[in-house]
């Protein structure tokens, strides 16, 4: 059974080594792939030169910086094409934490989504502002009034998916990013009726590189589940 963690990244020569290699410790089968938006501070020559030494490292490169939600389907795709049976998102900053990918494909065995949530078992974030956690928590609560979605952490971007659930959602429709990009995912996976497991983690805010969080992301998503909620009522997914 093989694993594909896939990786956007646009400026992350910081953090990209060592997460790689952190990622690769966790299970023979697990391979990762890096879908880089043209980092002006030259990530992906950094990924280059570890594939060199080791066939489990892949690279997508994009001619400039198009967003996280394309870029995951862009690695979703690929493996898809490849037939690695679990799919992995994670971040790059170490915000997530690589050990917990063991964690995600024991779960997985038993269910078809795996998402590592922020808000099982209390709130598990570390060095956020008060200002940004309000406005995650509120995110959720907002989008689970809205959707009916049981899912208390709806835009965490740490997860696992089976290959067949991404098989079933037709990816060239998703064309939202940032929050709105995973509401968007986890809602048609709900939807679908595939099982769906979250697993607690700690979040822990990325300590080099900047956020790329944006007020554009945030009124997306605000959007995005009214958009969601109407396409379901009208069978258009």
């Amino acid at each position: 059974m093989k694993t594909l963690v896939i990786t956007p990244t646009y400026n992350e020569s910081e953090n990209i080594k060592n997460l790689i290699k952190e990622v690769l410790k966790q299970n023979d089968s697990v391979e990762i792939l890096v879908v880089d938006d043209n980092s002006p501070d030259k990530t992906s020559d950094i990924v280059k030169e570890m594939q060199k030494e080791n066939s489990k490292i892949h690279l997508l490169e994009r001619e400039k910086k198009m967003g996280l939600g394309t870029a995951y389907v862009l690695g979703f795709k690929y493996a898809i094409e490849k037939q690695f049976d679990y799919i992995v998102e994670m971040d790059a900053d170490f915000s997530h934490n690589p050990n917990e990918v063991k964690a995600f494909l024991e779960k997985i065995q038993n269910y078809d989504l795996v998402i590592g949530s922020r808000y099982i078992n209390g709130i598990r974030i570390m060095n956020w502002p008060i200002s940004r956690l309000i406005l995650s928590y509120a995110a959720n609560i907002y989008t689970q009034f809205i959707t009916g979605i049981s899912i208390k952490d709806a835009t965490g971007g740490f997860k696992c998916f089976r290959r067949n659930v991404l098989e079933k959602i037709n990816l060239d429709e998703i064309k939202s990013n940032g929050y709105a990009f995973q509401i968007e995912m986890n809602y048609k996976a709900f939807c679908k009726g595939f099982k769906i497991y979250e697993h607690p983690i700690i979040f822990m805010d990325r300590t080099l590189g900047e956020s790329k969080m944006s007020k554009n992301i945030i009124f997306e998503a605000a959007i995005l589940v009214w958009k969601l909620k109407l396409q379901h009522i009208f069978g258009k997914f």
